[in-house]
C-alpha cells in the first residue's frame, strides 16, 4: 500500500497546509505541490467537483508527490466508500455533531475490525488488484486518514464524547458555521468564537487528538499554530486567485 505522507507528518508532529480547491482544473492540485502545500483539500461539499473530477485531480496531485484530502458532502458510508476506493487515503466529514456521527465515519472509512467499509478489490486503491486482496484488506487502514468537522454548539457540546472515540484522527473546527451557531456569522474572530474553539483545542490535546481549522490570514496562521493546531486549511483556491487578481490590477490602475 501507499503510505499516506500527510498521516505520517502529522503522527510526527509537523504542522502541514493546504489550500481548499473548488477549481475542476488538475493545474491547481500541481501548482500547489510545486509551491510547497502539504496538501489539497477537494471540497465536493461547497464546490462543483464530481468523483470524476477528484479522480482526475487526484492522479494529477499524486503524480506531483502532494497528498489529497476530499471533504465529501455529507456522512454517507456510499460517498465515503467512492471516494476511499479512488485512492484517496483521507477523507474529511462536515457537520459531525455526536458521537454517532463520529462512529459512522469510522464505521465507513475502515475495513474490519475496526470498521465496516464496504470490500472491492477491483479499484483504484488496490492497484485493480495488483495488489493481492489479503495484503489490500489488511493494511489499508494504517494508511486511512480521518478528518471530522466540528462546526456548531451542539458538536462542542458532545466534543468528549468524539474525542474519545477511537478511529478519528483529526477533530477540525470549522469557525465560519461555529460563528454562525453562536449567533455572529461571519465574525470568526469574534471573541466568544475564538474563545470557544480554545477551549476545544485544550479538550482536544487532552485526548491526544491531532487538530485542524481553516485560516485566511498568515496571523491567524500564527495564533493557532500557537495554540497546538497541526492541520492548516488555508483559505479556497478561488479567493487565493481573486485576491491576486484584485492586487494586481489595483497597482495597474494606481
Amino acid at each position: 500500500m501507499e503510505i499516506n505522507n500527510l498521516k505520517q507528518k502529522l503522527l510526527n508532529g509537523q504542522t502541514v497546509h493546504g489550500p481548499f480547491c473548488k477549481l475542476q482544473d488538475p493545474s491547481v492540485a500541481e501548482i500547489a505541490a510545486l509551491v510547497g502545500f502539504d496538501f489539497v483539500i477537494l471540497d465536493m461539499e461547497h464546490g462543483p467537483l464530481s468523483v470524476e473530477s477528484v479522480q482526475t485531480i487526484a492522479r494529477a496531485a499524486q503524480a506531483k508527490g502532494i497528498e489529497v484530502v476530499v471533504r465529501v458532502t455529507d456522512n454517507r458510508a456510499s460517498d465515503i466508500l467512492r471516494i476511499l476506493d479512488l485512492g484517496v487515503n483521507s477523507i474529511q466529514v462536515p457537520q459531525v455533531n455526536t458521537a454517532t456521527d463520529a462512529q459512522m465515519v469510522v464505521d465507513a472509512s475502515f475495513f474490519y475490525p475496526k470498521g465496516e467499509r464496504g470490500m472491492c478489490k477491483y479499484v483504484r486503491s488496490a492497484s485493480y488488484t495488483r495488489i493481492e486482496k489479503k495484503e489490500y484488506f489488511s493494511s489499508a487502514n494504517l494508511g486511512t486518514l480521518t478528518i471530522v468537522h466540528i462546526e456548531g454548539n451542539k458538536g462542542l457540546s458532545n466534543l468528549e464524547q468524539i474525542v474519545s472515540l477511537d478511529g478519528i484522527d483529526i477533530i477540525f473546527l470549522g469557525p465560519y458555521d461555529l460563528s454562525q451557531s453562536c449567533g455572529y456569522p461571519g465574525q470568526t474572530n469574534h471573541p466568544e468564537v475564538v474563545n470557544k474553539m480554545k477551549q476545544a483545542v485544550t479538550l482536544a490535546k487532552n485526548h491526544n487528538k491531532i487538530i485542524g481549522t481553516f485560516c485566511e490570514s498568515p496571523q491567524d496562521v500564527k495564533k493557532w499554530c500557537g495554540l497546538g493546531v497541526q492541520y492548516i486549511a488555508y483559505s479556497v483556491d478561488v479567493g487565493i486567485i481573486y485576491d491576486a487578481f484584485k492586487k494586481i490590477i489595483n497597482k495597474i490602475k494606481q
